[in-house]
């Protein structure tokens, strides 16, 4: 049992010198916030939302399905983005940009 649990350990440290070393841990960081979009906001804003992507300047860019939530998403911009970058260890994100969802 202590072979399973020094092999696990020994993958998870070179997966995770891999990420480092190519760079992938940065854009894993960044964009967490994607896969976590639902949780942040919660579900009344996350059903009329979907985040698409995020630069690496942390321009987050979001589409919203109608112009009256556009406007009130734009108006809790500097909530959501305290809320967005209260989350631990994940690269912060300076802006969100707001596009109609097609």
């Amino acid at each position: 049992m202590a072979d399973r649990k020094e092999t696990a350990a020994s993958i998870g440290e070179a997966m995770a010198s891999f990420l480092k070393k190519s760079g992938l841990d940065a854009s894993l960081r960044r964009t967490s916030v994607l896969a976590e979009w639902a949780e942040i906001v919660g579900p009344q804003i996350a059903t009329v939302t979907t985040p698409q992507r995020i630069t690496r300047d942390g321009t987050l860019f979001v589409d919203v399905s109608s112009p009256q939530w556009m406007t009130e998403l734009s108006m809790m911009e500097v909530h959501l983005l305290a809320r967005i970058n209260a989350r631990e260890g994940a690269d912060p994100v300076r802006k969100i940009r707001w596009g109609m969802r097609r």
